[in-house]
């Protein structure tokens, strides 16, 4: 019971740090953007390519893992994404949809379609004892590291001053700018840090997920379902919801194999019967 308990909270914490990008664009910037996957796809085959082939350190390839798709997200938000920042939210999901399919297209030609998974070091690999339990090297670097990432992306938005301007921007983007704050470097920022957290969820779930051209459609769902049963009011809803989908889905798949895959919708449906603003919620302005 225990090392499914572990196992699940591996999991939620990797689900969150994949979707916490996109709880922040859709729940503070107010930008649905289907194609958050295609970073984390991205980050996933920068680890591969540098610490498979290139034989770069595993640290060294998450680094990368965060730092390409960050690159690239400021890239594509300063030349297309924020053009649709004020379309209706039909206009951004073609558009981002769209962004998806072409970043499979991509992928598929220059990769090809066979699943790759990062080489772990010998240090990461097996299981330590704690107690009686077994618990997997990995997945307890998961926890550790997505739990330092979580805290430190909750006080960025709630304590610091970049998270004052980026509430101030989100409310109110004339009235911020005619307080001095430089609302598209704000937007960008922003853009970028969840593309490169995306980025890294990619590189640190290719181990468990695996990673293929198709990632972005494979997963998308998964991260509108964390941002949907968590609301948009803080990162703390995503981060609780994302918890709850992955103890639910491990426990399930483990329990009841043969409708296990149908834990996380269900919870999502309870969920959202009982609450359908989800655990928490915002209003968030333009």
């Amino acid at each position: 019971m225990l090392t499914i308990l572990f196992d699940g909270i591996a999991y939620g914490m990797l689900l969150f740090v994949l979707a916490s990008g996109l709880a922040v664009t859709m729940g503070l910037m107010n930008l649905i953007n289907l194609a958050h996957g295609a970073f984390a796809m991205a980050g996933g085959y920068v680890a591969v390519a540098l610490v498979n082939k290139a034989g770069w350190p595993f640290a060294a390839g998450l680094l990368a893992a965060f730092v390409v798709p960050a690159l690239l997200g400021a890239l594509m938000e300063r030349t297309l994404y924020r053009h649709v920042y004020a379309k209706p939210h039909l206009d951004q999901v073609l558009f981002t949809i769209g962004l998806a399919f072409m970043a499979v297209a991509a992928v598929d030609f220059a990769m090809g379609t066979q699943q790759v998974f990062v080489q772990l070091p010998r240090a990461l690999e097996g299981q330590i004892d704690l107690g009686g339990v077994g618990i997997g090297r990995y997945r307890l670097l998961i926890i550790i590291l997505c739990g330092l990432i979580t805290v430190a992306l909750q006080y960025a938005l709630a304590r610091t001053l970049f998270g004052a301007r980026l509430r101030a921007a989100v409310d109110d983007a004339r009235t911020a700018r005619g307080l001095g704050i430089n609302v598209s470097a704000v937007f960008a920022l922003t853009f970028a840090v969840g593309s490169g957290l995306a980025g890294l969820g990619g590189a640190l779930g290719a181990e468990i997920l695996g990673l293929d051209p198709h990632f972005p459609l494979k997963f998308m769902i998964y991260f509108l379902i964390v941002v949907a049963v968590g609301g948009t009011s803080s990162i703390t809803g995503p981060f609780i919801a994302a918890l709850l989908l992955g103890i639910g889905d491990v426990a399930g798949k483990y329990y009841a194999p043969q409708f296990g895959a149908f834990a996380i919708y269900t919870i999502m449906i309870v969920v959202l019967i009982v609450r359908p603003q989800g655990l928490f919620t915002r209003v968030a302005g333009k």
